[in-house]
């Protein structure tokens, strides 16, 4: 790697990472401006929730709600978008979530779950906010495993209406967004029986409380209460008394119930029902890995904003420099900390932009009833693993900006205690993290889809105990470019550069085939001895959630490289291809056991990687600040002093300080 200056163009830098959807970025950045929209910290619970139920309301006069919904209900059907656009809600977390509670949960369910009928009804109040409403999935018994949630609605023909019931305090709904507060319907998901047959997880429109804000008979509301962050957002639980509702009430795209309480589906298999039911409402998991990524990106740009002001300790005087104080971002332990973070938010982020267009182009498909299973359990297994991989980096580089800024980062006035707070949960919404890379993994098992959709524990067991396990590698990103650059690279035993793009695409490559390799010939071996297929399964958690890992962290690097593909600028390209070195090579430096061990590396191939992530964060020094304004996140939704100038008055001399 060379340390020669580059010329950036920033706004090429900008476009790129604005992507498809950047008109919609920067409508966001108009619209979320003044004090109405601006971070506010030290409110009381109640108070929080006001402010933000204003900001939704105000959002609500606005294109935004309509992104997600029918051009029928004056949506302009754009998914895409949708997503987008909640990526951008930084300035207050509350309110994103807020967001996709109302638009993204409620509306999303109403509009994936449910027939022109609900859509014409339910769908203008929802983007109008005329109708609050809640997603009742998640119970206290059951939050993982919604196949098994046992709230209940059956069927009653004499009246034509379903008789909803929490049998017991397992089943209440916990968690549920907008229940505490604002809500006045409900999307209940609940067993359904009808003419004296279980049906499966079906949703139900549930009103939850009156136009005066009043329980409905036989509803019961309880406030979940303070948490950790996100005060803005009325968490609540809901018991459900033997609750009637017409039988139209039923969002019936995937089953039906006639007047005489004959059940249809045009899905006939229950498990496979349920799991496209379930598919439609991937939005959800696809969003919070991008506001996750957001969180990242705010923290990130505080702390290097920071770092590259505050001085701490002296540099000697020598060759004619004047005793100084060294910004600590000249550091390189504190480069350490923060570049290859901001490396592979970067890449995260790319693999998010992709995310989201296939997402966006699914949908349409669907829309025009076009369905490509293999390509929708792609996705469903690609939403799983970046949500659960941005979450989980998100959570660690927020604490690590908050360390790196010192006592100021532990100050509320300076966002980062806030991001922290805020982003925590991430990692459990939408499905708890480590369940979500079992699920990846199972997909990466060639023929498990012949078991469609059994990604619970005895699905699997039913695959071990009765498939031969192969494996198979598909490309994720700009397919024809990484063959390319593969087949170009040296073969593993060359000590060829650590900075050829093909042999850190194959080396990463490799990585993951061997791991997933070795738990298939894991599970076959069990089985052949006669072991409990369960306990088989349970027993190599580790190694499934190992291939999880190594899975993302190919598709992290693909959608790089197809990023820096779609560049148009030289020298803002070559930026990005050292950054882009840096994500893969402080991954393969995390990792470095598994490399060594595998002879995949040999010791001083290993120590030559430490080097060279050395090498890297001194050269990406200058333009760390420039990366992580690149984003485009407004100042005043970063709103923390000592990124905003506070640290340099601070100093009062504005003296400059040589970098080193």
């Amino acid at each position: 790697m060379t340390d020669q200056a580059l010329k950036v163009d920033e706004a090429e830098l900008r476009g790129l990472l604005d992507g498809r959807w950047a008109s919609v970025r920067e409508r966001a950045r108009d619209l979320l401006r003044g004090e109405e929209f601006a971070p506010v910290s030290g409110l009381s619970v109640e108070d929080h929730r006001a402010r933000v139920l204003t900001q939704l309301k105000a959002l609500a006069g606005t294109e935004v709600p309509g992104y997600g919904f029918p051009e029928s209900v004056g949506g302009s059907d754009d998914i895409g978008a949708s997503v987008v656009a909640f990526e951008m809600l930084v300035c207050d977390m509350s309110l994103m979530v807020k967001v996709g509670v109302q638009w993204g949960l409620f509306g999303g369910a109403i509009r994936a779950l449910g027939t022109e009928p609900h859509h014409a009804e339910y769908l203008p109040g929802v983007m109008s906010v005329d109708l609050p409403g809640c997603f009742a999935m998640t119970e206290t018994g059951h939050g993982s495993d919604v196949q098994h949630l046992r709230t209940t609605a059956t069927y009653d023909p004499a009246t034509e209406e379903f008789v909803v019931h929490t049998p017991d305090e397992s089943a209440r709904k916990d968690y549920i967004g907008n229940a505490a507060r604002d809500g006045r319907m409900a999307v209940v998901f609940a067993q359904l029986s009808a003419d004296g047959a279980e049906h499966g997880v079906h949703a139900l429109m549930v009103p939850v409380r009156d136009a005066e804000g009043r329980p409905m008979p036989g509803v019961r509301i309880e406030d979940c209460g303070t948490k950790a962050g996100l005060n803005g957002v009325d968490n609540g639980r809901l018991w459900f008394d033997r609750v009637r509702v017409p039988r139209t009430n039923l969002l019936n795209r995937y089953g039906d119930v006639a007047a005489d309480g004959t059940y249809t589906s045009p899905i006939e298999n229950k498990n496979r029902r349920f799991f496209t039911m379930l598919g439609t409402l991937i939005r959800g998991r696809v969003s919070v890995a991008g506001g996750a990524g957001t969180a990242t990106k705010a923290a990130l740009a505080i702390a290097v904003r920071y770092a590259d002001t505050r001085r701490q300790f002296t540099r000697p005087a020598a060759d004619g420099r004047p005793e100084q104080e060294v910004r600590i971002l000249d550091y390189l332990a504190h480069q350490r900390k923060l570049l290859p973070a901001l490396a592979r938010t970067y890449g995260l982020h790319f693999a998010q932009e992709e995310l989201v267009t296939r997402l966006h182009e699914l949908y349409g498909a669907q829309e025009r009833g076009e369905r490509d299973e293999h390509a929708q359990r792609e996705l469903e297994s690609r939403a799983a693993g970046l949500k659960a991989i941005a979450t989980w980096h998100a959570t660690d580089t927020i604490q690590t900006c908050r360390e790196a800024c010192g006592g100021a980062g532990y100050l509320a006035e300076n966002r980062i205690p806030q991001l922290k707070a805020d982003s925590d949960i991430f990692t459990t919404f939408e499905g708890d993290n480590t369940v979500l890379l079992q699920q990846l993994t199972k997909g990466l098992l060639t023929n498990f889809q012949d078991y469609f959709g059994d990604l619970d524990q005895l699905g699997l067991v039913k695959f071990v105990a009765g498939r031969f396990v192969e494996t198979v590698i598909e490309r994720t990103a700009a397919t024809p470019l990484i063959e390319r650059l593969v087949a170009a690279a040296p073969g593993r035993g060359t000590e060829t550069s650590l900075y050829n793009r093909g042999w850190q695409l194959e080396l990463l490559e490799d990585r993951e085939q061997h791991v997933i390799e070795g738990l298939a010939g894991r599970l076959r071996r069990a089985r052949k001895d006669g072991s409990d297929a369960f306990d088989v399964f349970n027993q190599a958690q580790d190694h499934v959630l190992t291939a999880g890992r190594a899975h993302m962290d190919r598709v992290v690097l693909e959608a790089f490289v197809a990023g820096i593909d779609r560049c148009g600028d030289q020298s803002t390209a070559k930026l990005l291809n050292r950054l882009c070195d840096l994500y893969v090579l402080s991954v393969v430096e995390e990792d470095r056991a598994w490399f060594l061990e595998h002879e995949r590396l040999s010791t001083s191939r290993a120590k030559a990687v430490t080097q060279a992530v050395n090498d890297l964060c001194r050269g990406l020094r200058p333009y760390a600040v420039m990366l992580a304004d690149a984003f485009g996140l407004r100042d005043e939704w970063l709103a923390a002093p000592i990124a905003l100038g506070a640290e340099h008055a601070r100093q009062g001399d504005g003296a400059a300080v040589a970098t080193g």
